[in-house]
């Protein structure tokens, strides 16, 4: 038996998804990022059911408060600045802010009274989680992964890195390619 791995645009695979399902509805929509939809009229109950009904099996549901929305949305334009190869010429805070147009302190409160956690700390847990997935899926030294994932410097990443992981980047290269060596020998 041979395995075949794959790799995937978590984000285009979404959008693709979206859209095809969206378009079965018959109805003008604008896609704004990852987690909002803009439609040119309010929907009829029975248009969001059958949209709630279509989205369901790609476990995507349609929400209702206000507070998890916006944090849904903090998450989508974190997730695109970690993914964006320009680097940002601001702090976080300051982008967040400007890009949703709510004060941080506002941003800050509504994240941390939906989630349990800060927005800082979910940024550490993005951030370390990308540089295991530019690790394991490209050739990028530790150097350019910090430089990309905008930290200060490598020791940076790698104390970020080994807190949420408890080992270092060095040490998780290392067991994935023990890892790939036992499954392609």
């Amino acid at each position: 038996m041979k395995k075949v791995l794959i790799s995937y645009d978590y984000s285009k695979t979404f959008a693709s998804i979206l859209k095809e399902k969206l378009d079965v509805l018959n109805v003008n929509y604008i896609l704004v990022g990852n987690n909002e939809i803009l439609f040119d009229e309010d929907l009829s109950k029975t248009l969001l059911d059958e949209l709630e009904s279509i989205l369901k099996p790609y476990a995507i549901s349609i929400i209702d408060d206000k507070n998890q929305a916006l944090v849904e949305r903090i998450k989508s334009v974190i997730s695109h600045m970690l993914d964006d190869d320009q680097p940002i010429r601001c702090n976080t805070s300051d982008y967040l802010s400007q890009t949703l147009n709510y004060s941080y302190a506002y941003l800050s409160s509504v994240f941390s009274e939906t989630t349990y956690t800060s927005i800082e700390s979910f940024i550490i847990l993005c951030k370390v989680d990308k540089a295991k997935e530019l690790l394991l899926r490209s050739n990028l030294t530790l150097t350019e992964i910090a430089y990309r994932l905008k930290y200060s410097s490598v020791a940076h990443l790698s104390r970020q890195f080994k807190k949420t992981t408890g080992m270092t980047p060095s040490t998780f290269q290392q067991i994935i390619q023990k890892r790939k060596a036992l499954i392609n020998p």
